[in-house]
């Protein structure tokens, strides 16, 4: 429609708001994260937002590394971080950045800091700074130790450089304000001697910058023409300008990297803390950060879902100022809309019980044809083997159905799907009681799924051929939290988690193309929800499918 109206965010009404009136020429985003930790679902939405704001005014994206703090940054976290933007389709191009590639320069503003008498150093220990700094009712308190002279800050300064002394033996700390509104202008330290090796600088430095010092530097170095995060640096926002702007890069906050907060995306009933997730993997409760039951990207990945699924989520999810919860059924929605045009439909028995066919021909195969996708015909058709012997779900059989149940039991007759009617004669038991067997009878003239008398039949199951059918690990994944415990245990901070949140079936059988998937191929399992083909305990020929998840739900878009 020519006249259609695009409604817009309020960042991108600011942006264009900046264009028009030349405050910038070309939009620079970027996604700076701290490689301490696998990124999770919410990081999806920082990446995707910023990228595509770029894109959307024909801009640059930056991918930065936030990498000042040592103590807790791994090259492995760096790897998987650059993974995850990669596959999220956010494509960096040449800007990729590295904070510790500018630690000479923030060196050199510290410098700038002390000579200008904006910093200086001090010996007061982590819990004097709290104590002096006040709380959000009462001022803060002068440090003794501001009053030291340049000369004194500037050696001080360089000692600290040089590692003359102990981790927490000193700090560097802006001169700013002890009696601010704002708690962070209360005099925040800028620069904290950290004997570590660094995973891109090694031991070459033993002071490390502080993140709202280091951040605004960064920003300004690459000339990003808007710094859009999280609504908890709101409160930054003065610090951000006031380094930007005394140490030299701009003269007014309006000329500064413009500081955008927007609500963070959270999920209901998710473990995303980084220090929650370190204890399960160490406790054995999930085999990684990537395990598919977490909502790391590595995770969601590796559980089936697609890019296209997580970006028509964060497009749902919308950005405003206001923090608000998303129940997850709409991320599943999400993976089942990109998916169901998709990927073929597949037959595979989880649960399985023996069907034989007494007067179909023993030793006859015979191939029947089926749509891979119904509602795509674009994706073919196949044959599938079935034989005198086959495997049905267990559920698709009762001995005593009640009311309403259309599926097999005896004198009943069936659809087998896209095959032949069959009608249940008898059923045989092992010494528990357990059905072992059931014994059909078919209709020959029945073929395709179709009696030509007219007949009808209720109910329609799904089957794999005994004979030809393979043995594949098939792993059924519900919330890895007990929902009705909630996410964490007031008493200890523990997660809550639900004993029921993986199920393994290593007796499923499928039909014999499943066995050629390859990792992260997905399928429809046909009444069964949609499963992938997992990237670390498939071997060739023999794959161990996650449910990504079920057919069904109960969520409704909004305004549908």
């Amino acid at each position: 429609m020519e006249n259609e109206v695009v409604s817009k965010n309020f960042i991108e009404n600011i942006i264009e708001k900046d264009i028009a009136e030349g405050r910038c020429e070309k939009v620079i985003t970027r996604f700076p994260p701290e490689p301490n930790g696998y990124l999770h679902i919410g990081h999806a939405k920082s990446i995707l937002l910023n990228y595509g704001l770029s894109k959307e005014y024909g801009g640059n994206f930056h991918f930065r590394f936030d990498d000042t703090n040592p103590t807790k940054e791994k090259t492995e976290f760096v790897d998987s971080i650059k993974a995850d933007v990669q596959w999220l389709g956010a494509d960096w191009g040449e800007d990729l950045f590295f904070a510790s590639d500018y630690f000479e320069k923030m060196y050199e503003c510290a410098i700038k800091l002390i000579k200008d008498q904006k910093a200086y150093v001090s010996d007061l220990t982590a819990d004097e700074i709290r104590e002096y700094r006040g709380t959000l009712t009462e001022p803060g308190k002068e440090d003794p130790y501001a009053s030291r002279s340049v000369e004194e800050n500037l050696k001080l300064f360089e000692g600290m450089k040089n590692g003359e002394f102990e981790d927490g033996s000193k700090v560097l700390r802006a001169r700013i304000d002890m009696t601010s509104s704002n708690i962070n202008m209360r005099d925040p330290i800028l620069y904290r001697v950290a004997h570590m090796t660094h995973h891109n600088t090694g031991d070459k430095w033993c002071i490390y910058p502080m993140y709202d010092f280091a951040h605004p530097i960064e920003d300004a170095i690459e000339g990003i023409t808007h710094s859009i995060c999280t609504l908890e640096f709101e409160d930054h926002r003065p610090l951000y300008d006031w380094v930007v702007i005394n140490c030299g890069f701009k003269n007014t906050p309006e000329e500064a990297p413009k500081q955008i907060e927007f609500a963070k995306l959270y999920l209901t009933n998710v473990v995303t803390g980084k220090r929650y997730i370190k204890k399960l993997v160490e406790d054995g409760i999930v085999d990684g950060w990537d395990d598919p039951r977490l909502v790391s990207i590595a995770a969601l990945r590796r559980r089936g879902y697609t890019p296209e699924s997580i970006q028509k989520f964060v497009e749902l999810c919308g950005v405003s100022k206001a923090n608000s919860s998303v129940d997850y059924a709409m991320l599943e929605y999400c993976i089942r809309e990109d998916l169901k045009m998709k990927v073929p439909r597949m037959m595979a028995v989880t649960r399985p019980l023996k069907v034989v066919i007494d007067n179909f021909p023993e030793g006859e195969v015979e191939y029947v044809e089926v749509d891979n996708n119904l509602e795509n015909p674009e994706l073919g058709k196949r044959k599938v083997p079935f034989t005198r012997e086959l495997y049905i779900e267990q559920d698709d059989f009762m001995e005593e159905p009640p009311k309403k149940y259309f599926r097999m039991f005896p004198g009943n007759e069936v659809r087998l799907m896209n095959a032949y009617f069959v009608k249940c004669e008898s059923f045989e038991k092992d010494e528990n009681g357990n059905v072992t067997v059931v014994h059909c009878t078919y209709d020959p003239a029945s073929k395709g799924g179709n009696s030509p008398d007219g007949r009808k039949v209720k109910g329609t199951i799904h089957w794999v051929s005994a004979e030809y059918g393979k043995r594949v690990t098939v792993r059924l994944y519900e919330n890895l939290v007990d929902e009705e415990k909630g996410v964490y245990n007031p008493e200890d901070g523990s997660v809550n988690v639900n004993p029921n949140s993986l199920t393994v079936l290593e007796d499923a059988v499928v039909e014999p193309a499943l066995t050629e998937g390859k990792a992260f191929d997905s399928y429809q399992f046909v009444r069964n929800g949609f499963f992938c083909v997992d990237c670390k305990d498939s071997k060739e020929n023999a794959p161990v499918f996650n449910r990504i998840v079920s057919l069904k739900s109960s969520f409704k878009l909004p305004n549908a």
